[in-house]
């Protein structure tokens, strides 16, 4: 089964959940506010889609930890540490099937990955 990780009150989430319904894709949702992807999970996205695009730069906590100013000096291992420790710090939405992974949400890329 899909794993949609995302927050209710996000508009992009919305966004992403009224495309997969539409398409009858089905998921199961998780509020990445208490449930941060797994590192497996986390490490897969990193090598599609690099790092950096990991991070919610626009959030609050990213913010306030000065993750920007901290990213640079941490390890990929440790990076991930800190995402599956605070999965507010994780891009939104983000979704796994298995096989193949989505960070973000971008009708086009949806459409090319979950078809």
């Amino acid at each position: 089964m899909m794993k949609f990780y995302g927050y209710k009150k996000c508009g992009t989430c919305r966004k992403a959940e009224k495309y997969l319904n539409e398409s009858g894709i089905s998921y199961d949702f998780i509020d990445i506010t208490e449930q941060a992807p797994t590192k497996t999970e986390l490490k897969k996205a990193m090598n599609m889609y690099g790092l950096k695009k990991l991070f919610n730069t626009s959030g609050v906590q990213y913010r306030e930890l000065k993750i920007k100013d901290l990213l640079p000096t941490l390890s990929d291992n440790e990076a991930i540490d800190l995402l599956t420790a605070n999965g507010r710090l994780v891009k939104r939405p983000m979704v796994f099937d298995g096989d193949k992974v989505s960070v973000a949400f971008k009708e086009d890329d949806f459409k090319s990955i979950w078809g």
